[in-house]
């Protein structure tokens, strides 16, 4: 098993390593011990930081990203307990894919009405697509 220091890590990561040491002190990855005179990292540390970067781009919160990591890690977790948690979290991820339905339609209807005239987008407000819509045929 090749030994991965915390630059080589970072870089498998596509992170700095300052992101390292930040999910290190937030408990989202473990710090490592020490072997020889460095300490030394796993490829499945490299994964985690890839899930903490996408999970945070798909709008989880840290507390939230750890929370899905201790679901695996937790050795006092019992099944009907990570059944519930994982339920309760694909019922919001639902909630978030349908807004963000709901905005890509809106924007699309916004879309619209730039191709129509000026004047017909002019009478919408941006801040205003999400909640009342735009009636326009395309």
């Amino acid at each position: 098993m090749e030994k991965i220091t915390i630059g080589k890590l970072a870089e498998m990561a596509g992170v700095g390593v300052e992101t390292v040491r930040f999910y290190q002190r937030k408990e989202l990855i473990r710090e490592p011990k020490l072997t020889g005179a460095f300490r030394t990292y796993s490829e499945d540390d490299a994964q985690k930081i890839i899930f903490i970067k996408k999970a945070q781009e798909l709008g989880f919160s840290l507390a939230e990203i750890k929370e899905l990591l201790e679901l695996n890690t937790k050795s006092r977790m019992t099944c009907s307990t990570v059944k519930q948690k994982t339920l309760a979290k694909i019922k919001e991820i639902e909630g978030k894919i349908n807004d963000l339905n709901k905005m890509k339609n809106s924007l699309e209807k916004l879309s619209c009405a730039c191709d129509a005239s000026q004047d017909q987008l002019r009478q919408y407000k941006v801040q205003e697509c999400f909640s009342i819509g735009l009636d326009c045929k395309c």
